[in-house]
């Protein structure tokens, strides 16, 4: 759970204009004083989002793309004080018939929903462990218990970032650091807009809403909604050529 929510707090929100992230941060129940640091590449977006959060918000310079900076950015919000909770929801969507066509831009996405998240959380990790407590949120995806045709790298970055997330767990156990892995299913938003509703789908509200009750507990994985976690055993159960004819 957050440590004293009695008293003042300060949020890192890497990807602040994340829906997802924001919804998170809104939900939370802080008190008078927080503030909350929303890292992205388009300041005039950090204060946009900002401006919907009953906080003071203040936007950070970060770009998900040029990892050999972000230790800097990580180390330059430590400077300014201790950081209570880390909330990681940096990630893009992009179709895979793009990705299929372009290897690059699948470079891309890998290094936005997977490699950034290693960069900034190891660098976050050490600080937290410094100051000896503190809460990262990861979040992951059903798309990472199985890879499907449809969105296959996709469903790969965030495998790799889930399994990050369950080592990070262990590695951090006995620090006072705590993560809470997170995996949604279908959430209607930006990113999915345009796409058929999957089963089971959610809003940012809502994995909001249950990642702020998560941070009450003392969970170390959640499953937004908490149906999906069935569907998801079945889905490893499907056999390959019936999975194969899938179409998401």
């Amino acid at each position: 759970m957050l440590e004293d929510l009695n008293r003042p707090a300060r949020i890192l929100l890497l990807g602040g204009t994340s829906e997802i992230g924001l919804a998170i941060v809104a939900a939370l129940r802080l008190p008078a004083g927080s503030e909350v640091l929303l890292a992205g590449r388009d300041e005039q977006r950090l204060v946009a989002a900002g401006k919907e959060l009953p906080l003071p918000c203040t936007p950070v310079t970060f770009d998900a793309l040029a990892v050999q900076t972000h230790p800097a950015v990580i180390e330059q919000v430590f400077a300014a004080g201790p950081v209570d909770l880390v909330v990681a929801a940096t990630g893009v969507l992009t179709p895979q018939a793009d990705l299929d066509s372009d290897p690059v831009l699948a470079a891309r996405l890998i290094d936005t929903n997977f490699t950034s998240h290693v960069t900034t959380l190891l660098t976050a990790a050490a600080r937290l462990r410094a100051q000896r407590h503190g809460t990262i949120v990861v979040l992951s995806s059903v798309a990472a218990i199985r890879p499907r045709k449809a969105n296959y790298v996709y469903g790969a970055a965030k495998a790799g970032l889930d399994a990050f997330a369950r080592g990070l767990t262990d590695a951090l156990a006995g620090s006072g650091v705590r993560v809470l892995l997170v995996r949604p299913g279908f959430v209607t938003g930006r990113m999915t807009a345009g796409m058929a509703a999957a089963p089971l789908a959610s809003t940012p509200g809502q994995v909001g809403a249950a990642v702020a009750a998560a941070l009450e507990g003392t969970a170390s994985q959640i499953w937004v909604p908490r149906s999906l976690a069935m569907m998801a055993m079945v889905l490893r159960l499907v056999p390959r050529p019936l999975w194969r004819k899938m179409r998401r």
